[in-house]
């Protein structure tokens, strides 16, 4: 991890001069001051790395940063005039302090695609292989404008997911509070009227009455700690590399949600490989760098296997339709592709058609999820209350 490192030293004038920079090591620092004519005197590591200093990068800064610098670099500005610029006129100050050292370190001899590695929580290693892809080729602009085109498109679909998971977990929230304050508040009231009026309750009121008095006590407090330990047991077991292996492979397998789930990682596969390999990286370090961006074992596992067929010679398509992940459609598509000379365009081809149906996906999800919540919801508010009033319909039978 990149670190700031404070130093001070005296110029080729005998001046003492004093600055801070991020590297890797000390060496990289000495070999920076080396190059400006600075004797150092003293390097000492700050106390924080900077990732512990408080701040992020989102997906839209990192939009807006990418296509102004593509559109500098296309104007034949010098990469390190476009980095200072970009560092003064960002809005994020985080983000702004990170342009500044990459500008120091590509000042220092650092290639562009190296200094921005040193940075792997605000540019993954797609981003800064496939920067590293277009120094080699001389296109830079042009696959700064595709990474931009990229992120946009993955933020789109993340977004379209987290759409799809946060209407259905309010309403479930909103449904279990309304419920608990029933249970709580509402039906202990009452019980007291019940137990003043006396007599044999009917079943239904009775034990709406004991779930009351079980969760209104010491019942409640345990149901809230058995939730919270089911929680944490879940997320401490995802962790490891046995749960996240049997969560995922859980995940998939779900009847609505898994097939959205798998639909967005066809998406996020084709248009992940499509972008590297039409950026000229070299298809196994594009199928490494796809698979570790999976977001899934269970697919992660299946591109590793992709690329490890490739390696013996095979086809990309051979090792895929093996590993019974994709769909039969999407091998034969990167089949055709394959055989044609023309995979990138077809891989594209297949990300758009998968956003698609990532699109109606979430639409029918929605639309089978809200009725079913509904139906819950009053359900089991209509039975609370019919049980409730059980007791005075059966009161104002015997007066009359």
């Amino acid at each position: 991890m990149a670190t700031v490192y404070k130093w001070s030293g005296k110029s080729a004038k005998g001046n003492l001069i004093k600055g801070e920079l991020t590297a890797a090591s000390r060496e990289e620092v000495q070999a920076y001051l080396r190059k400006q004519r600075i004797i150092p005197s003293k390097i000492s590591q700050k106390s924080k790395p900077i990732f512990s200093v408080g701040g992020s990068v989102k997906d839209k800064d990192l939009v807006v940063f990418t296509r102004q610098f593509a559109t500098m670099i296309g104007a034949g500005l010098p990469l390190v005039q476009a980095l200072e610029i970009l560092s003064q006129q960002t809005e994020n100050k985080y983000f702004a302090t990170i342009i500044g050292e990459i500008k120091n370190n590509v000042e220092g001899g650092s290639t562009f695609a190296e200094a921005l590695k040193k940075y792997p929580r605000v540019f993954s290693d797609l981003y800064s292989n496939m920067v590293a892809a277009g120094e080699a080729g001389g296109i830079l602009d042009t696959i700064l404008i595709r990474l931009s085109t990229y992120i946009e498109k993955a933020q789109s679909l993340k977004r379209k997911v987290k759409g799809a998971m946060v209407y259905p977990a309010v309403v479930i929230t909103v449904a279990v509070l309304v419920i608990v304050i029933i249970m709580v508040f509402v039906v202990p009231t009452f019980s007291k009227m019940f137990t003043q009026l006396g007599g044999d309750l009917p079943a239904p009121t009775q034990f709406i009455i004991n779930l009351s008095n079980f969760l209104g006590g010491v019942g409640g407090l345990i149901c809230l700690a058995t939730i919270i330990g089911i929680i944490v047991f879940i997320v401490q077991f995802r962790r490891t590399e046995r749960g996240k292996k049997i969560i995922d492979r859980i995940i998939l397998r779900l009847p609505v949600v898994g097939i959205l789930l798998r639909k967005v990682a066809v998406a996020k596969f084709t248009r992940t490989l499509g972008t590297l390999i039409s950026s000229g990286v070299a298809i196994l370090d594009g199928l490494n760098i796809t698979a570790l961006t999976a977001g899934n074992k269970v697919i992660e596992k299946a591109v590793f296997e992709v690329r490890q067929g490739v390696s013996e010679g095979q086809t990309i398509a051979e090792p895929l339709s093996r590993s019974k992940v994709f769909p039969p459609m999407v091998t034969q598509m990167i089949s055709v592709g394959e055989s044609t000379g023309a995979l990138d365009n077809m891989l594209e081809k297949i990300a758009d058609f998968y956003d698609d149906e990532v699109d109606i996906a979430v639409g029918a999800l929605t639309s089978m999820i809200e009725p079913i919540l509904m139906v819950f919801l009053g359900g089991t508010v209509g039975f609370i209350v019919v049980a409730m009033y059980l007791p005075i319909f059966k009161l104002i039978t015997l007066i009359k």
